[in-house]
């Protein structure tokens, strides 16, 4: 197997890192919205700022989790 520089390597793990990380995001939102009694998205259309800081919290707990994740997989 060829020698990768480190930083191919490193733009690699942060493109795959991102893609997964949109993926979790997208499947978390999806899931969310099955569990509660509206619709997310037809709830920040109207502009209703509680959906939107709920699902900030989800984003950034997601960001966070899977940031460390991929983080600790690089050591």
């Amino acid at each position: 197997m060829p020698d990768i520089p480190p930083i191919i390597l490193n733009f690699i793990y942060v493109m795959l890192g991102g893609i997964l990380t949109l993926l979790f995001m997208k499947f978390s939102c999806s899931m969310f919205n099955r569990m509660v009694n509206f619709n997310i998205s037809d709830e920040l259309a109207k502009g209703n700022v509680a959906v939107g800081l709920m699902v900030m919290g989800l984003f950034i707990g997601i960001g966070i989790a899977l940031g460390l994740v991929i983080g600790l997989g690089l050591s």
